[in-house]
């Protein structure tokens, strides 16, 4: 990590997370003079623990497969769903893509901090504890027939940005020719300055989640995640056998109600992450009607008495802290996700949902678009325009394709027995989520013609 913070460079990154390191990393080995600051310390805490397949190949990209595969993280070679009364689905990533697809579950903290370290050593330069307060904009020359586009390109070129560092009390400015906005949730050029970004109303959820220990492995010996679908409880008629009689009784039953998901994810460091996510607007009458007076009673409440596989393997485990963490309103989008010598990536332009762990994919896949339009645009390999237009284009295009996975695989939870994401005689997802895997080309031919598109 370099001392002091320069006073002018090629590109500026906002924002030290997944997104905005691998773009640094990936500018840097290129030779651009590049220049990341990040408001937190590292290592810091982050939600999203579950990551894809598809890391393996970003990270071989810039050479950090080797160290991030042999720091210990769980090796996650596949995930299973339970999301209504048939056996639950398993996605094989090995036997998807062969003995080395296998992807991770991370501590984010010391995952993210890999990446952040990796920019440093990729030749940014890389200071945390550095917080942007603003953006300093020139106007853009533009001929009397240009249309402007959106609101960023309004405010014109980005030329330099104000920074400060609380524990020391130093500020400053710096100079650049590009930006990369990593900022996260915070987002600054889409909520401060193009004021871009919009919410997804359909996806109104809140999540409640906490670590604990000895807890029992779904799969022993595998540590691969399990999602499961949340079930109410009623009073209804249950049949069940009994000393070879058929025994029709009263009986507190489960039932999916439709109203969120549990996951659990095995983590190294001996702990396991649970979470609740649950429709907003349903939260309050199941607290009421569980008679939980607390978000913990409530939280307890649904792992123990509403997700019965989950339940036994918490029987025996304990919450390695009473903090319960819980976030709301995270799922949104940008109308654009560049502008005139901006590329926005990761959570800074858009983030959909922790169901089926998309976030880390699509940092990385921004942050990689970010740096190699950078790249063509600063070398003449094409305009500014065009690789602008393309990496808006490239984000846009990964979040649809996710959005249709987590869509409908909500649309099955919340619909419950309802074939949605399986034919009558699959019990599992597997064909589903063929036909949808992100990262699929020509996602468009496949979904007109696949059975997914029929009435």
């Amino acid at each position: 990590m370099t001392d002091s913070i320069p006073e002018d460079c090629t590109v500026l990154v906002i924002g030290g997370g997944p997104a905005g390191s691998y773009a640094a990393s990936v500018l840097a080995r290129e030779g651009i003079d590049t220049v990341l600051l990040e408001a937190d310390t590292f290592p810091r805490y982050h939600i999203g623990e579950s990551l894809l397949p598809s890391m393996k190949y970003f990270l071989e990209y810039i050479d950090l497969y080797e160290k991030f595969d042999s720091h210990g993280f769980v090796h996650k070679n596949g995930a299973t769903f339970k999301f209504n009364s048939k056996k639950p689905g398993f996605t094989d990533f090995l036997a998807a893509g062969g003995a080395g697809n296998h992807s991770w579950n991370v501590v984010r903290s010391e995952a993210d901090h890999l990446l952040f370290k990796h920019a440093g050593e990729s030749g940014a330069k890389v200071f945390d504890k550095t917080k942007v307060m603003s953006i300093e904009f020139q106007p853009q020359h533009k001929t009397a027939n240009e249309v402007v586009r959106d609101a960023a390109n309004d405010a014109g070129t980005p030329v330099s940005a104000a920074w400060s560092q609380k524990e020391s009390g130093k500020s400053g400015s710096i100079r650049f020719q590009y930006l990369v906005d990593a900022s996260g949730r915070a987002g600054l050029v889409s909520t401060k300055y193009a004021k871009s970004r919009k919410y997804n109303q359909g996806l109104k959820n809140i999540a409640f989640w906490g670590y604990w220990e000895s807890a029992a492995i779904h799969g022993p010996g595998v540590g691969d995640p399990f999602f499961e679908a949340i079930q109410g409880r009623s009073r209804i008629l249950c049949q069940r056998f009994s000393n070879l009689f058929l025994e029709i009784r009263q009986a507190d039953c489960g039932y999916l109600d439709g109203s969120g998901w549990v996951w659990y994810i095995p983590l190294h460091n001996g702990t396991v992450s649970v979470g609740i996510v649950i429709r907003q607007h349903l939260v309050a009458p199941k607290k009421k009607a569980t008679g939980s007076t607390s978000t913990s009673d409530f939280y307890n409440h649904v792992l123990f008495n509403e997700v019965p596989d989950i339940a036994k393997l918490l029987q025996n485990a304990h919450m390695k802290s009473t903090d319960l963490k819980t976030a709301s309103d995270w799922s949104y989008y940008a109308t654009d996700y560049a502008s005139h010598r901006i590329r926005i990536a990761g959570d800074a332009g858009c983030f959909i949902d922790p169901l089926f762990s998309s976030g880390v994919h699509l940092a990385l896949n921004s942050g990689l678009s970010a740096a190699i339009t950078i790249c063509a645009s600063l070398r003449g390999n094409c305009s500014e325009k065009d690789a602008m237009a393309w990496h808006s284009q490239k984000v846009a295009e990964g979040y649809t394709r996710f959005l249709l996975v987590v869509t409908s695989s909500l649309e099955q939870i919340y619909g419950r027995e309802q074939h949605i994401l399986n034919q009558l005689d699959e019990p599992g997802f597997d064909n589903a989520f063929e036909h949808f895997k992100p990262g699929m080309p020509f996602i468009h031919s496949v979904l007109v013609t696949s059975p997914y598109n029929q009435d």
